[in-house]
């Protein structure tokens, strides 16, 4: 019902940034492709620019790998997100860009990256989905926090309701109807 494309990242990153000052976003993600589902493509692409078009946010575009599984079918993997947010991360301590590195992920292969920017005498906090979390990631960094259903729902966008007219109920029909003999 929901996906990336509906959720407020802005909103979400200004709850968890609070009163410190936020200095760059990054999300990492591959684009999809055109001629497997060209509206689910579009939207992805609106969605892109939605993110690129939020003061401070950089999408980062990695690789979409294909691979075919025992039965036949394919998946796809992104590729090299892993790898460009550690060196995100690297080069912004080096440049002393940050105090505090949010990390919005449970992947343990993050630990080396959360060591070396301790390192540079930087705090990482980690902000990971309930039940997906490493526990050397944990350990690693300053402080942890689950992101539950309850957390990630009030941050989606909702549609809007459009306000009901007197036409749109049975009972509003039977009260247009009283008003309008009542008149005659």
């Amino acid at each position: 019902r929901y996906t990336n494309f509906k959720f407020d990242f802005e909103k979400y990153v200004k709850d968890i940034v609070g009163k410190r000052t936020l200095m760059d976003v990054y999300y990492y993600d591959a684009s999809l492709k055109s001629e497997k589902d060209p509206e689910l493509f579009k939207q992805q692409q609106i969605f892109f620019n939605r993110l690129n078009n939020i003061d401070k946010f950089h999408v980062i575009i990695c690789r979409r790998q294909k691979s075919t599984k025992s039965d036949g079918s394919d998946s796809f993997k992104i590729k090299e997100d892993d790898i460009r947010l550690a060196l995100d991360m690297f080069r912004d301590a080096t440049k002393n860009k940050y105090d505090t590195a949010l990390l919005i992920s449970g992947d343990g292969d993050f630990v080396p990256a959360v060591e070396y920017v301790k390192l540079e005498g930087k705090n990482v906090e980690n902000y990971f989905f309930e039940g997906r979390v490493s526990y050397g990631l944990l350990n690693k960094c300053k402080v942890s926090y689950p992101i539950d259903k309850k957390i990630v729902n009030k941050f989606f966008f909702r549609e809007e309701q459009q306000a009901l007219t007197l036409e749109d109920t049975e009972s509003g029909k039977d009260i247009q109807e009283k008003l309008k003999k009542s008149l005659d």
